[in-house]
């Protein structure tokens, strides 16, 4: 009988959770009144009835997760072969609270005096006394709420019969259903409503930038070069590096042009061979020839410094011939016998290639 009593009295601690549920956190760290009824069924070492009691407890929020309950209870209940049963408790629980919605389950352990007089067995007894339970409060606004909870309660009561009882420990079953009177809360701070945009005022058209200017690109302005091409016979005789006399006339031309322009800052002779012969005396020919022409100008005015002289051979041909007649062969070959001055002028100031 009493199993099923304790399982109606926990479905009806259970029921708060039918309640609707508001998901603003009502956690304000408040202190709480808490009066209410309490239904009793004791144990059977009692020899006692089942029935209801009273009890007023003050608690306090004391962290989101955390409150504590601080107070009494008090039951008068008839034995079963007559008297009355009285329980006194007074205690400290600890509630750990699940949620600071409006609906918030929780656990609880507490610990505490009792006082258990059993006057149909001419007892009285004074002991310690701990309870643990589960429960829930419902908060119907910031100030008011009901709280439920199921708990087990021990103390030591002395049982037996009359003139010869002992002392135990007994286990009572307490339903409690109370009433929660919140005070001392900061007042909830209402979220401030959200200003009106303002009304967006109508910008005049931009007046249209003006159109860039396209720049004429920029004239090119790499060094100009001038190239002067010689073919050997009017400086060499066949197979030589030396300049014959009658080309002296010549290279005094190409000095004097040379000279009449003040910007020229680098000269480059280059000198070239046909393919007859070894690649190795062609590359030497053309390196003696260029050379000579090199050391011409420089005796006849021209910066040394600024002369340099080198031998292509015969890496770069401008004709190719099929003649195999020797005499005709060397004829037709001619144009690849050639020395050339590239004469580089300075690059004008402010200019970037």
């Amino acid at each position: 009988m009493k199993n099923n009593l304790i399982h109606i009295a926990l479905a009806a601690t259970l029921g708060l959770a039918a309640m609707p549920s508001s998901a603003e956190d009502m956690y304000r760290g408040a202190w709480y009144a808490l009066p209410g009824l309490s239904q009793n069924w004791t144990d059977s070492d009692l020899r006692a009835d089942d029935d209801i009691g009273v009890f007023l407890r003050a608690g306090k929020e004391i962290s989101e997760k955390w409150d504590v309950q601080v107070g009494g209870s008090y039951a008068s209940i008839d034995g079963n072969a007559g008297g009355k049963y009285k329980q006194t408790l007074l205690g400290v629980d600890a509630l750990y609270m699940f949620s600071r919605e409006k609906f918030r389950p929780f656990l609880l352990v507490g610990l505490g005096y009792a006082h258990n007089k059993v006057d149909y067995m001419g007892s009285s007894n004074d002991s310690w006394m701990a309870n643990v339970g589960a429960g829930a409060q419902y908060l119907v606004n910031d100030t008011f709420g009901l709280q439920a909870d199921l708990r087990q309660v021990w103390s030591e009561a002395d049982v037996g019969t009359v003139g010869a009882t002992s002392s135990t420990t007994v286990s009572n079953t307490v339903l409690n259903l109370g009433a929660i009177f919140r005070f001392g809360a900061p007042a909830a701070v209402a979220t401030p409503a959200a200003e009106p945009a303002p009304t967006p005022v109508e910008q005049p058209a931009a007046e249209p930038a003006p159109m860039p200017v396209e720049q004429p690109a920029a004239e090119p302005c790499n060094p100009k070069t001038e190239t002067i091409e010689i073919q050997s016979e009017a400086l060499f005789d066949f197979d030589k590096a030396v300049i014959k006399s009658q080309s002296n006339e010549v290279l005094d031309k190409i000095a004097t042009e040379i000279k009449s322009h003040g910007d020229i800052e680098f000269i480059l002779v280059t000198g070239h061979t046909d393919r007859i012969g070894s690649d190795a005396y062609n590359q030497k020919l053309s390196e003696r020839r260029a050379n000579a022409v090199k050391k011409y100008l420089a005796a006849h005015g021209i910066d040394g410094a600024r002369i340099k002289s080198a031998g292509k051979g015969e890496s770069e041909p401008v004709v190719e011939c099929k003649d195999k007649n020797r005499k005709a062969l060397i004829e037709c070959l001619a144009p690849n016998r050639r020395v050339i001055v590239d004469a580089t002028h300075k690059q004008v100031e402010g200019c970037s290639n």
